[in-house]
């Protein structure tokens, strides 16, 4: 057996791509679903936050971030709590979608490092803002 069949076969089996092997497109994929009530809602919402949080030493090492996991934390639970007081059932569902799209290219190292530390620009660049509206981000030459 050669050595990129070795590979192959050992990240098969642990179900976690290899950054130098073909990466598997269903790895972590989901049946997209709308949830029936609000307790599945919360229920569902509860089992994303804990897949971001238990993921982030993983993400930490993969895209060789020099933030530390608590801070990666930290941002992950603020991105959640940004969302905290949504009351309609439609939104939560397409909220969990996208978190799960962003979990799945995160963990399959499909973003390159600046997807990555858009989440940590306010932290880095304490001078970068969003315009206030269209016509001054016009005016500073923003799109």
């Amino acid at each position: 057996m050669s050595d990129e069949e070795r590979l192959f076969f050992s990240c098969k089996k642990r179900q976690q791509p290899a950054h130098n092997m073909v990466i598997n497109p269903t790895y972590l994929a989901q049946r997209t679903r709308q949830s029936v009530n609000w307790n599945d809602a919360q229920r569902r919402v509860a089992k994303s936050y804990r897949e971001w949080i238990r993921s982030a030493p993983e993400i930490q090492t993969m895209y060789s971030l020099n933030i530390s996991v608590g801070e990666l934390r930290t941002k992950m639970r603020e991105q959640f709590e940004r969302h905290r007081y949504v009351k309609q059932l439609p939104v939560v569902d397409m909220l969990l979608f996208q978190s799960h799209a962003e979990y799945q290219e995160t963990l399959n190292y499909w973003k390159q490092l600046p997807h990555i530390l858009k989440y940590f620009r306010a932290e880095e660049d304490p001078t970068a803002h969003l315009p206030k509206n269209f016509m001054s981000g016009f005016l500073e030459g923003r799109n």
